[in-house]
């Protein structure tokens, strides 16, 4: 695939944009099916986030920051016309991932026992574990594919395997856990239908692997064409050893800023449990880590789903800046992408914080607690916007092991913080039990973000000012809550769903209103929006 395929910078963050936001929809869907589902509530997701949170981390030892290195590599080389060499890192890329991938995979497979038994201590997580093994292998290849296609700056091929993958894993969630239900006995019935959960993530996986292969492809043909049309320069041929040393070098702190997320994350399933049993029976435990790690978890990234793809697109497209030598490029992007961080997590945080419980109740009827904890990692939101886009920056740059010092960091005061606070009965402070691990993911990511954006600092001389970049969201935010708690009062009384669903547009509707009545956006920014010419037409910029 050469570069008439490229889309513009905005052309690929809304592309991800919205991709992500029906994955992410779809998400939610199956995650509040599965909650409110009879037998499966807090104790399924346990069982199921726990089994998949031991796949992911595998996952991101095996094939995670490689897809980064390798779009960074054949944006590099596409930035001076070196498409065959592109084509060639693909290609030693896939035999890397193939090897790497079925290793992960027969891991996983052949100590599941041991580790749902002794690492989890949730024996009906092993069955979960066993499930998942096969897509780690599929997700390894995708993860190639995903590297190629964003080298290009092309993410239509991703995004639509990503939102075909996600259809298919809410569908299949639905059929396989109903069949369960209906089939095997009540004694059982959790960890069976957490297992047959994750058997949907498999096979969503292998057809998301079909799919790309089928594009690859097809574009594989229409590129030969192009070649044959086309007078290509000769570039010396890279060594394949070079190729493989070079992907090395650039994922290994990609990889290791990956792995401290995903273990990040799993510092929670190794701890949350064991810890609560000091007060707590083993199935009250298992149900807090649920509640925490199912409906907490999924409702905090949710808004993640807006912010992504500006992560994703600015490793190519400041790699392929800074290769060509355009400083100016770097900073516009980064700039704007930081300002879209603020305006999207500011709101998000302070409404999950102020509405936490009217939420839960319309989400999760039937396991609507948690309220508190919702309140607490919602802080985190701002903070994991703003660092997925300075890491993603950082990476771009070729200084990929600032995040993952950063994080290590984070992670090791998460750790700290857990270890402490999640033993204490939260009946004696109000951080004990999971509110402290809610706490402890919170100041993981202040910590890391803080430290990631001090080093962005020094490596490009971007300029924040206080009124575009503070006082301008604070103030729309202020009066998207003011509207949103208007509408709420005003009809409460009548229908709760409903009011919650009227109350959520207008807090959204009065919320971009308000941006660009206050003029947060230049004329430029507003141009690359879709509609921006009638935007700033009907607003007369």
């Amino acid at each position: 695939m050469t570069n008439y395929r490229k889309q513009s910078f905005m052309q690929s963050v809304i592309t991800i944009m919205l991709s992500q936001i029906v994955i992410k929809i779809l998400g939610l869907a199956y995650k509040l099916y599965l909650t409110n589902k009879e037998g499966f509530g807090d104790a399924g997701n346990a069982i199921y986030t726990a089994g998949f949170q031991v796949y992911a981390l595998i996952i991101t030892m095996c094939c995670i920051g490689i897809p980064n290195a390798i779009s960074k590599m054949i944006s590099e080389k596409l930035s001076i016309g070196d498409y065959r060499g592109a084509k060639k890192i693909f290609k030693v890329a896939f035999a890397m991932l193939s090897i790497s991938g079925f290793l992960g995979a027969a891991f996983l497979f052949l100590f599941a026992n041991t580790i749902a038994n002794k690492l989890l201590e949730l024996p009906e997580a092993e069955l979960s574990l066993i499930i998942l093994a096969p897509s780690i292998f599929f997700e390894a290849m995708i993860a190639v594919f995903k590297g190629y296609f964003n080298g290009h700056q092309n993410m239509r091929p991703m995004a639509k395997s990503q939102t075909v993958e996600q259809c298919m894993k809410t569908i299949l969630t639905v059929v396989i856990v109903e069949l369960i239900y209906f089939t095997f006995s009540k004694n059982a019935i959790t960890e069976n239908m957490a297992s047959g959960a994750n058997l949907a993530t498999t096979i969503a996986t292998f057809i998301s692997f079909l799919l790309l292969l089928k594009i690859y492809i097809k574009e594989s043909k229409e590129d030969r064409i192009f070649y044959k049309n086309h007078k290509q320069k000769y570039f010396k041929s890279t060594r394949i050893k070079d190729i493989i040393k070079n992907i090395l070098i650039i994922a290994m702190p990609m990889t290791l800023s990956a792995m401290l997320g995903s273990l990040n994350r799993n510092v929670d399933s190794l701890t949350v449990v064991r810890e609560l049993k000091t007060f707590l029976t083993d199935t009250e435990a298992q149900i807090q880590y649920g509640m925490l790690s199912g409906k907490i978890e999924t409702m905090v990234t949710f808004p993640l789903s807006f912010n992504i793809a500006f992560a994703t697109t600015l490793i190519p497209a400041i790699s392929a800046a800074k290769a060509a030598g355009n400083i100016e490029t770097i900073k516009k992007r980064v700039s704007f992408s930081l300002l879209i961080n603020i305006l999207i997590g500011i709101p998000c945080c302070v409404g999950m914080i102020l509405f936490a419980e009217p939420v839960l109740k319309l989400l999760f009827p039937n396991a609507s607690n948690g309220a508190l904890i919702l309140r607490i990692s919602s802080v985190s939101i701002i903070f994991l916007t703003i660092g997925q886009t300075i890491n993603g920056t950082l990476q771009g740059l070729g200084k990929s092991f600032v995040p993952a010092i950063s994080l290590g960091i984070g992670v090791i005061t998460k750790i700290i913080i857990n270890l402490i606070f999640v033993k204490i009965n939260p009946e004696n402070f109000i951080l004990g039990g999971i509110a402290g691990a809610a706490f402890g993911t919170v100041m993981c990511h202040i910590v890391s973000t803080m430290i990631s954006f001090i080093q962005l600092r020094k490596n490009v001389k971007i300029k924040l000012t206080l009124d575009r970049y503070v006082i301008k969201p604070i103030f729309a935010t202020i009066v998207m809550i003011l509207s949103a708690i208007l509408t709420y009062k005003t009809f409460v009384g009548i229908n709760f769903s409903l009011c919650m669903i009227l109350t959520i547009l207008v807090a959204i509707t009065t919320y971009l209103i308000s941006l660009f009545i206050i003029r947060v956006f230049t004329e430029e920014e507003i141009l690359m929006l879709p509609f921006g010419e009638k935007i700033i037409k009907y607003l007369k910029y």
